[in-house]
């Protein structure tokens, strides 16, 4: 398991954490014992790769989109369809192979079935990102088959709050201008406790290095476009939550409302403009110290109501819509023998429509019901062992509402996934450790996948879905060599997926126009197809106390990642696979002062199916510095933050507009935070 830095944030955390982290003189070089909360046993030591980011490290890394905020994590890419939405890749695996949670519980939208639909989620609101590389099914459904995000904002309180307590921050700066504000209040009396919270970000268009436009990308009418900036790439986003709950010695029981809504442009088409809204309502139990069979009982719901517009020209399109239900229980179980495990249930109901003469998918429900099961046992002093199963069933049932292009979609899919998984960490010295996994994981297709036909506008894309799609299978495998001797903490590990069944999004190779027909002129036809396929690569890090003297702390972090995915019935790379990345950054702490500056770089991307262009390398650096102070009772953070300082263009070869979107140029953004 790999650690995010440093002392975390306080006011992301709940005060009575906050309280400890003022009195316990931890300082921002000092790693910290992680308990990765998205693993219902609690261990502390997972057989999974797993990254935690919070405090310090998710504040300055904190971007307008979920994608661009984890973006330099070991073994996570971004989609990257400019500052208004993207969304994380894991290994190479993006749409339904990951599955981004609240809280544990999947929040529905349609960020998955297109690159430019951004993720209903403001970081700002974030406490605490978990990161689990590889298959993490087992727990949270096929659509967990290449890795989870999980994302906590105790908007549901979960430990007993005392008197009032406050956050804000505000911010200013960046490539695109960004000016962002949020704060948060909560209030309790040791047993009832009130979340609320509230924030808005707006930003202009994203200033780039040189033309937008690279020298793989098709003609455009208008040109090139204009120099040094991301046209129609502008927006903003604006949200917030009321929650409560009632907490005692032996759990706690609440509600939460969280509303999200954003406008922004799609770079893709200069005259599209995409509304997204929702409203997600959530409902979170725990009980411990039971008597009998199980020790405790865990209960999370949510229900959401999406609606996402793509307006051309002043005109709406296609309208997106979905609404449903996530629900799931788990139960701790007591010891059997040298057994400690949970048993658990999970259903779900999405009913997604899109409408319009553009829409390209047709109104689909999809329901789903699954039973999981997970072990871990104690097998010796220094071997620990985990084993788990999951079984779901899943119908998907079309309506293609008499629409021709969707004439496939007349008549329901049934789908009936099972997935196995097993772990072992084993303690080889007190400093060094080996963990290993191995998992069969199966994944049912999804609507869009099965039965999308038409022209994507926000994208350019034509997109074709098979109603005879089967389910996507995979065996995968992790090794990693852990570390940890008080001066270096860090892994270095490899993976290795064999699909005999992945579901792509492959290029065609044909242009067609809105009619389906063939037409030099038109946008590129993408296939959704399945293909043996092969993932495999490493990711190492390491964080270096290089020592302490009178002119503060010094560290040194280190990481780099690769993954080679590869189309085992052609022989040809998978597309939008992110290259050879290597990451280093310089910390240092004195007193009230903490700064850092990073350099990461990465190779040329060349391994790329024929139809589809490579990227160029680059070397980029950045720089961080914060200063810590206080006002009466209240305790605040002054930070700036540079990026791209040598002004680099960078293309990122997992986004899929690479040739006309670069990311942004040199830019510096300042903020402000507190805490009270």
């Amino acid at each position: 398991m790999s650690s995010s830095s440093p002392r975390p944030l306080l006011w992301r955390l709940t005060p009575v954490a906050a309280a400890l982290l003022i009195s316990s003189e931890a300082h921002a070089l000092e790693l910290q014992p992680q308990v990765i909360t998205g693993n219902p046993l609690g261990s502390e030591q997972l057989a999974s790769p797993t990254t935690v980011l919070e405090g310090d490290d998710l504040t300055l890394q904190q971007k307008g989109s979920l994608g661009e905020t984890l973006n330099k994590q070991p073994g996570v890419s971004s989609s990257y369809f400019g500052p208004g939405a993207s969304r994380p890749i894991i290994r190479g695996q993006d749409g339904d192979r990951i599955r981004i949670l609240r809280n544990g519980v999947g929040a529905l939208d349609a960020s998955s079935l297109s690159y430019d639909h951004a993720v209903p989620l403001d970081p700002v609101n974030v406490e605490r990102i978990e990161i689990v590389r590889g298959p993490a099914a087992l727990l949270y459904g096929g659509s967990a088959i290449g890795g989870v995000v999980n994302t906590f904002d105790n908007r549901i309180p979960t430990e007993a709050i005392e008197g009032i307590h406050g956050a804000g921050e505000l911010r200013y700066g960046g490539a695109d201008t960004t000016r962002s504000s949020a704060g948060k209040l909560e209030a309790g009396n040791g047993s009832f406790a009130l979340h609320l919270d509230a924030n808005s970000r707006q930003f202009n268009d994203l200033k780039i290095p040189g033309y937008a436009r690279s020298r793989h990308a098709a003609p455009s009418d208008n040109g090139d476009g204009k120099r040094g900036r991301l046209g129609n790439s502008d927006g903003r986003q604006d949200g917030g939550a009321l929650g409560g709950s009632y907490t005692w010695d032996d759990g706690y029981a609440g509600l939460s409302y969280s509303n999200y809504d954003s406008n922004y442009g799609s770079p893709a088409e200069q005259d599209v403009r995409i509304r997204m809204k929702q409203d997600h309502y959530a409902f979170a139990s725990e009980i411990r110290n039971l008597q009998g069979p199980f020790t405790s009982v865990k209960l999370d719901a949510g229900y959401t109501d999406y609606e996402h517009r793509e307006i051309e020209g002043g005109e709406t399109g296609t309208t997106f819509k979905n609404k449903g239900y996530e629900a799931r229980i788990e139960a701790r179980h007591l010891p059997i023998g040298p057994f400690n495990g949970v048993i658990g249930a999970q259903v779900s109901r999405n009913e997604f429509s899109a409408l319009g003469e553009e829409a390209f998918v047709p109104q689909t429900d999809t329901n789903a019901g699954a039973l999981f099961i997970l072990e871990e046992m104690q097998a010796t002093e220094r071997l620990k062992l985990s084993l788990g199963g999951r079984l779901e069933h899943t119908t998907v049932d079309p309506d293609g509402k008499g629409n021709e292009r969707f004439a496939s979609a007349d008549s329901s899919n049934s789908f009936t996934a099972g997935s196995l998984s097993s772990g072992a960490v084993y303690t080889l010295t007190p400093i060094w450790s080996l963990a290993a996994t191995l998992s069969y994981t199966e994944r049912a297709p999804t609507f869009y996948e099965l039965y999308a036909n038409g022209a994507h506008v926000a994208t350019g894309t034509y997109e074709v879905g098979d109603a005879n799609l089967s389910k996507e299978k995979a065996v995968s495998s992790d090794l990693a060599l852990r570390f940890d001797n008080g001066t270096h903490k860090g892994s270095f590990g490899v993976f290795y997926s064999h699909f005999s069944n992945y579901i792509g999004l492959l290029g065609s190779g044909r242009t067609l126009n809105d009619e389906d027909k063939e037409d030099a002129g038109g946008i590129p036809e993408y296939k959704y197809s399945g293909v043996r396929a092969r993932f495999a690569g490493f990711e190492a890090q390491d964080h270096w106390k290089l020592g302490e003297g009178a002119y503060g702390k010094f560290a040194l972090e280190l990481s780099g990642d690769y993954t080679r995915a590869t189309n085992l019935d052609t022989g040809e790379a998978l597309p939008r696979i992110a290259p050879l990345r290597l990451n280093s950054g310089l910390l240092w702490e004195l007193d009230r002062w903490q700064a850092r500056i990073d350099i990461e770089h990465a190779a040329g991307q060349g391994r790329v199916p024929d139809n589809e262009s490579g990227t160029d390398g680059y070397t980029t650096l950045g720089a961080s510095a914060g200063y810590r102070f206080n006002v009466g009772g209240s305790q605040w953070l002054a930070f700036v933050n540079g990026e791209n300082l040598t002004n680099q263009t960078v293309r990122y070869a997992s986004s899929i507009l690479r040739d006309i979107a670069p990311a942004p140029r040199r830019s510096v953004e300042f903020g402000v935070r507190t805490t009270f």
